[in-house]
């Protein structure tokens, strides 16, 4: 929108606007992180906490943090498993039962991601766990009674978002640069791209039109940890780019990369120390890489090291599951969704629709109908709906936790698009 202004003789000015503008075309980035990023490393040890104690205890309560360095792996939270309300004794060897079964699951993680260097290795690296008991505060507020229905694990907003822009529904710049990463990854994993390390970055731009379709990618970002050699010779950018080009260009459509295209490959030149031993990790520091790579806005908490009795990764999930499903009924091309709770409350506080102009119903009609669809919101209801209380989680922790295929054991089941039909009577 253009806009003028004009000074007023007693001092200040005044603001004429005048009409929209739009623009022609306009340039969007969004980045990735390899399962070996020290944070992704974090991330994928939390949710292998939650996934333990969930198997063991499908109504389990985790909010586990990790920190991982220099072989080191240090595990921090509130847990608990056993049936509220019993006996006391039970439900403490229970729980501590459940912990020290964790060490060789955390190892086994680790060493499923590859890590086996001298300065992270799944197997040498020091562990340490600092688990310890849910405040029974907190407890008090979430649990269900015969007065009150289970409450929200925490006050706070939650964002769901989906477009057009690609089959997943997800922002062409995020699956772009997720899907890079995850293939490069499954090559390394077979032993193709045997000169690849854990540890990786991409990033993509796109240029879109005035309509906001993607028509070509201006820029490709990617760095790569890589061991001390390639074919016998001391790896540089350009030896990285020849190895990683190929499957990298595999994963765009026809024609959208180009010859303006600009490749930057390991741009700093070496990247042969990474990982844990590079830089530190921390558990959910790559909240914008697990959801739409900065194009719908974020309630700032994170998923991994949850159960799904916090809202912060329960309601982001159901938020998705909403607006995915309204942009596959035709109802939108473009359709973010937020919901708040306060703690201890079962009802959400508040519920609101934004398809940013391209709607073809009401959003106040959308408002009224999507909570009703999963049965009130509420933190029991969708995960009932979405069948949450599962071990699902640790398959999340890397490459997205949206914009991926619902699995036969339940994983990704937000990523349904079953209430369609449903939808498409409202049109």
């Amino acid at each position: 929108m253009l806009c003028e202004a004009a000074p007023l003789a007693g001092g200040g000015f005044v603001v004429f606007r005048s009409a929209p503008v739009n623009r022609s075309s306009y340039l969007f980035t969004s980045e990735s992180v390899s399962e070996g990023h020290p944070d992704k490393v974090a991330d994928r040890i939390s949710d292998t906490v939650v996934d333990t104690f969930l198997t063991a205890d499908p109504e389990a309560r985790v909010a586990c943090e990790t920190l991982v360095t220099t072989n080191r792996i240090i595990l921090a939270g509130e847990v608990r498993a056993g049936k509220p309300g019993g006996d006391k004794s039970a439900n403490k060897a229970f729980t501590k039962e459940i912990i020290h079964s964790l060490e060789a699951r955390v190892r086994a993680a680790v060493k499923d991601i590859g890590y086996e260097q001298k300065g992270f290795h799944w197997q040498k690296a020091k562990y340490a766990c600092y688990l310890h008991g849910q405040s029974a505060h907190i407890a008090q507020g979430v649990d269900a009674s015969d007065k009150k229905d289970e409450g929200a694990g925490d006050q706070g907003i939650m964002f769901g978002y989906a477009s057009t822009e690609t089959p997943e529904f997800m922002p062409a710049t995020l699956q772009y640069s997720h899907n890079i990463l995850r293939r490069l990854a499954e090559l390394r994993h077979s032993g193709e791209l045997h000169e690849l390390e854990p540890d990786a970055k991409s990033q993509v731009t796109l240029e879109y039109d005035a309509d906001g379709r993607p028509v070509r990618v201006v820029s490709i970002v990617v760095s790569h940890q890589h061991k001390k050699k390639i074919d016998g010779k001391t790896p540089t950018s350009k030896r990285v780019l020849d190895l990683i080009k190929p499957h990298v260009l595999a994963v765009f459509p026809d024609g959208l990369v180009d010859r303006k295209t600009q490749w930057l490959v390991n741009p700093t030149g070496r990247f042969e120390i990474g990982g844990p031993d590079g830089d530190a990790g921390v558990t959910g520091r790559k909240i914008i890489v697990d959801t739409y790579g900065g194009a719908a806005p974020h309630g700032g908490g994170a998923f991994s090291g949850k159960d799904p009795t916090k809202v912060d990764r329960s309601a982001a999930y159901a938020c998705r599951y909403l607006a995915k499903n309204v942009v596959a009924a035709g109802l939108a091309d473009r359709c973010t969704i937020q919901i708040a709770y306060a703690i201890g409350v079962a009802r959400p506080v508040s519920f609101h629709v934004d398809m940013h102009g391209t709607g073809k119903v009401d959003p106040a009609l959308l408002e009224k109908v999507l909570p009703d669809l999963i049965n009130g919101a509420t933190p029991r209801a969708i995960r009932e709906h979405l069948g949450l209380n599962r071990p699902i989680y640790a398959r999340t922790a890397a490459y997205g936790h949206f914009g991926r295929q619902p699995d036969n054991e339940g994983g990704f089941s937000w990523e349904r698009t079953d209430l369609v039909p449903e939808l498409k009577k409202l049109a």
